[in-house]
């Protein structure tokens, strides 16, 4: 199957959030290349990027799950490989 490289960019509202998003991580462990945590603790916000490289329908599963989260955002740039 056809793969897409992806960068899924998140913003957690809520630190405990993390724990969930963790764990939907680990669930797609071998489609994830790198990811990037930074805590921006002066607007009570914790941002990750993570770059993927998988099918689209697995890139759009990863994302939706981790969007539907409470207090977390998702949004996915594909790049054209």
């Amino acid at each position: 199957m056809e793969t897409r490289v992806a960068v899924i960019a998140v913003l957690l509202k809520n630190r405990e959030a993390s724990t969930n998003v963790n764990a939907i991580l680990h669930e797609y462990a071998e489609y994830i290349i790198g990811r990037f945590g930074l805590p921006y603790r002066q607007k009570g916000v914790y941002i990750i990027s993570i770059a993927v490289d998988a099918p689209q329908n697995i890139i759009s599963a990863l994302s939706g799950k981790i969007g539907a989260l409470k207090d977390v955002s998702a949004k996915t740039v594909y790049s054209d490989c």
